[in-house]
């Protein structure tokens, strides 16, 4: 009998554990996958999921969402984040998947996603594909207004004393069609504001030397840099994982930085400064104001800017915010409104300001992609007013040589 007992007690211990075990995973309605980059590449796009999760649940755990990284080295394992993002539509339960960055490749999975399920809507941060591609394949984009900032970013430089401006890049970047363009664009307004434009040219990280050669170039080359063209030169990097070693040493040996090429406090800044923000994470007010006391302390005072708050985590979030309210049908697709108040969830104080993508060949505007921008914040100086600049229209329609 008391053997009896112990089997039947430990069937009801597997009935009741497989119960919960069901109920925790078919617990959500719907689900999101969320594609990021790595730590390494992308911190803050990463760290944006993971407030997704916080928020919502891991599909493992009964929640909406599921989370998936692709390769570092994304330019030569397209196939690999292909397949990532495709095996999302093996869940029956998968509505939308949120790539930032869409790097290389997304607009193909996009495509084969949509032959197996039309019904999951895709969206797309900060694509590194022509927006024609990438438009064509995803129910919205969202990318940095580029476009602006190739002015803005110019005009806040002159505002903190820069005479001269340092764009330091790659050929994989500048084959970018809004990344060229702003960089062209940032050299005809240096011309009209009175300040030297200058192109440097770093290792593309993705290449054979790696984003630790890429670094190392930076640690070395930038000192050389300041002292060819004088501290009141700006600098400006298109590589995320290269700000760092830029900012230590322009802490060090002087020079300007207005933002990053995706603005962060945590945007090169942490590693640059030594600082611990592990007890302040998630919380970008409080991010801010110790990344800023680390500024000042070293003597940077009014020599550096970022955004508030990161475009990075905001952008994850706020699209994963914004495709379950698409789903849920408290949004609608192609609504600029909607997705500016998906944002400002993650940005409480922060305006932020935009326009939709216009092609400059066919005239068309794309009504399913959006450019967006914050205001720069410079530490120990304050909010720079650039949202309320109003860009000069020769900018907006400003082509690239060549093009």
């Amino acid at each position: 009998m008391k053997k009896l007992l112990a089997v039947l007690l430990s069937f009801m211990f597997v009935a009741v554990l497989f119960t919960g075990c069901k109920k925790a995973t078919t617990g959500a309605k719907f689900h999101i996958g969320v594609v990021t980059g790595t730590v390494s590449q992308s911190e803050d796009d990463l760290r944006g999921a993971e407030r997704l999760v916080k928020e919502y649940g891991d599909v493992a755990d009964g929640g909406i969402i599921t989370t998936l990284t692709y390769p570092d080295n994304f330019t030569s394992e397209q196939e690999t984040t292909i397949a990532q993002i495709v095996g999302l539509a093996d869940d029956p339960l998968m509505k939308a998947i949120v790539v930032n960055q869409a790097v290389p490749g997304t607009a193909e999975a996009f495509k084969r996603v949509r032959e197996k399920r039309s019904d999951i809507l895709l969206f797309a941060g900060e694509a590194h594909e022509d927006p024609n591609v990438i438009e064509a394949a995803a129910d919205q984009v969202v990318s940095a207004d580029n476009v602006a900032r190739g002015y803005l970013i110019i005009w806040a430089a002159k505002q903190m004393g820069a005479k001269t401006f340092v764009h330091i890049s790659f050929p994989r970047h500048m084959s970018y069609e809004l990344l060229s363009r702003r960089r062209y664009i940032m050299e005809e307004a240096c011309k009209d504001l009175g300040l030297k434009f200058v192109f440097e040219t770093a290792p593309d990280p993705t290449s054979d030397v790696g984003m630790a050669g890429a670094q190392q170039f930076m640690l070395e080359k930038t000192p050389a840099w300041v002292q060819k063209y004088g501290k009141d030169t700006a600098f400006f990097c298109t590589n995320d994982g290269e700000t760092e070693p830029l900012l230590k040493q322009l802490m060090k040996y002087g020079g300007l930085f207005v933002e990053a090429d995706l603005p962060s406090p945590l945007m090169g800044y942490p590693g640059a400064l030594g600082i611990d923000l592990k007890a302040e994470q998630g919380d970008w007010p409080a991010v801010l104001k110790k990344v800023e006391q680390a500024v000042i302390d070293q003597g940077g005072s009014g020599r550096f800017g970022t955004w508030a708050f990161s475009y990075g985590y905001t952008t994850t979030a706020g699209l994963g915010e914004y495709a379950k309210r698409c789903i849920e049908g408290t949004a609608k697709l192609h609504n600029n409104a909607d997705v500016f108040d998906a944002y400002a969830k993650y940005t409480p104080g922060v305006v932020w300001n935009g326009s939709n993508y216009k092609d400059l060949n066919s005239g068309t505007t794309s009504p399913n992609h959006i450019l967006v921008y914050q205001d720069t914040y410079v530490f120990g100086r304050g909010y720079l007013g650039t949202t309320k600049q109003v860009v000069p229209e020769k900018y907006l329609t400003f082509r690239a040589p060549g093009s």
